[in-house]
């Protein structure tokens, strides 16, 4: 009776993480991205170009391939007015509160404005970056819904300090990634169930940057254009990592 009560606990634990990864996004790196998907690497209009609007003749993308748009945040988005709670440690000028609002995920016109610009921390300048100079936020807007997107990002002197975010065509929050790394550390994110869902996605600073930040070889993708984990891997992982955490907590005791 024990082992059959440990089998169902342990089978609806197994659906419980499925069911988890079918809801969301996971962070993805350059080679979930095919040869297909999207590239902008903003050396494609002249320095200078502020929020450059980008049609899919302008990346060389194909048919059906999305018309992207830049600027600082989407509507509903501000800048907080206390960033010491909202953002501590991180550049006012990069700290943004509020989620999107309005019928369909839209640009805020208001917003900060972008602004493509070399950069030599940058190994592929020129890079685009939000205002203040690598210190001001960025949001992306495409104008059909992606599975996967992503690009390089930093130059980061601080693990953890900087998040991409993805949302819905609704505005609805669909996930978010933060650096792990040092340097210069591509950020990508995709739809769980590799479905087209992703809509926009913004960066910010959400902890203490020194270095600042911008964005360089924006990737995008449809579904088929990149690479979606199977739900049931990411279930097992999950399984396996509350595991070792139960044998270091017994090991602890």
């Amino acid at each position: 009776m024990n082992k059959l009560i440990r089998n169902i606990g342990l089978a609806f634990l197994v659906m419980a993480f499925c069911a988890t990864a079918q809801a969301g996004i996971v962070r993805v790196n350059t080679g979930g991205f095919t040869a297909q998907a999207g590239l902008i690497t903003f050396s494609e209009f002249a320095q200078g170009t502020v929020n450059p609007h980008y049609n899919a003749g302008d990346y060389g993308g194909g048919a059906g391939a999305p018309m992207v748009d830049f600027d600082g945040f989407f509507t509903g988005q501000s800048l907080s007015a206390n960033p010491g709670v909202d953002c501590p440690g991180a550049a006012a000028s990069a700290c943004v509160v509020g989620t999107p609002t309005g019928a369909t995920l839209t640009l805020d016109a208001a917003s900060p404005d972008t602004k493509i610009q070399s950069d030599g921390a940058a190994p592929n300048s020129p890079v685009l970056s939000g205002n203040p100079t690598f210190n001001g936020p960025i949001a992306v807007l495409f104008s059909t819904d992606q599975a996967g997107v992503g690009f390089d990002a930093g130059f980061f002197d601080a693990i953890g300090s900087t998040a991409i975010t993805a949302f819905a065509r609704d505005g609805s929050l669909l996930g978010s990634v933060a650096n792990i790394g040092l340097g210069i550390e591509f950020l990508g994110l995709v739809t769980d169930d590799g479905t087209n869902q992703i809509a926009g996605v913004f960066l910010e600073l959400i902890g203490n940057e020194p270095a600042g930040f911008a964005i360089d070889s924006l990737r995008f993708g449809l579904q088929g254009q990149v690479a979606a984990p199977e739900p049931m891997t990411l279930g097992l992982l999950g399984l396996g990592l509350f595991g070792m955490g139960a044998l270091r907590r017994r090991r602890a005791a």
